[in-house]
């Protein structure tokens, strides 16, 4: 009698590896990233920036500083209030009703989702080691200044990831989440943290990116639970049928 039940044992055992398994989130299954390795190769992505002393790189570094000289009050206070940003930040593009601490699965996914954005910028950002505007110019520098490279923008890839992946829970709001996705990347320019290519390349790289999540299994099961949890929130807030407002352009 103890033989067959020491027989029987692990077979028990896999049974119940096999039932916990189904029961994980995919993500956890296939690690927390949602990109293969090496996915997407920014380096063969993006286009080189402009070489340091050539006519286009002055020409870049002038409009630097004439973006940055005409930057409104309000514009240079949104930049210095965005160097932390996350999907709240779209809350005046989505409504009201969309806040911290309401949706933990949406909040986690698109954290996880950003974090993973800024790893791939990262890597880009060390292979091209493109001097910020203020380096180069001093006179651009104010505030606290950041020690990383410029190329491609973290902010504006981060930012555009994240508003092509909100405009598919909210298509009825696309075009005034991704107006707040080019602001975010462009006040960059006018606090002189970057210059107009960084930005430009950041929302090329932010496509790439976004497509490489859509071919992941684990990107799929877990977006959809972070849609369920939002529609959810949508009926609690309105009554059946009852469209989202669409919010005003700022």
């Amino acid at each position: 009698m103890k033989t067959s039940t020491k027989l029987f044992l692990p077979v028990r055992a896999a049974l119940l590896a096999s039932l916990l398994a189904a029961t994980i989130p995919l993500h956890a299954q296939t690690g927390d990233s949602y990109l293969p390795a090496g996915e997407p190769d920014a380096i063969a992505i993006l286009a080189p920036p402009p070489l340091p002393g050539s006519p286009e790189q002055a020409a870049e570094l002038d409009e630097v500083r004439a973006v940055y000289h005409a930057a409104s009050s309000n514009d240079v206070a949104a930049a210095y209030s965005e160097k932390k940003f996350s999907i709240f930040n779209f809350t005046p593009a989505i409504g009201d009703f969309f806040q911290p601490g309401k949706f933990p699965k949406t909040e986690a996914f698109f954290a996880r989702v950003q974090k993973q954005a800024a790893s791939v910028t990262d890597g880009a950002k060390d292979f091209y080691k493109r001097p910020r505007p203020y380096t180069v110019d001093p006179t651009l520098a104010n505030g606290k200044l950041e020690k990383s490279f410029g190329y491609p923008s973290g902010h504006s890839t981060e930012s555009m990831v994240l508003a092509l992946v909100l405009a598919e829970v909210f298509p009825e709001r696309q075009e005034a989440i991704i107006d707040e996705a080019r602001s975010i990347g462009w006040h960059r320019v006018e606090i002189a943290r970057h210059y107009p290519t960084d930005i430009y390349a950041g929302r090329v790289l932010a496509r790439a990116i976004v497509r490489e999540f859509k071919a992941s299994p684990a990107f799929q099961h877990d977006f959809a639970e972070v849609k369920a949890e939002l529609a959810q929130a949508h009926t609690d807030v309105a009554p059946p049928g009852t469209a989202l407002p669409v919010a005003e352009k700022r």
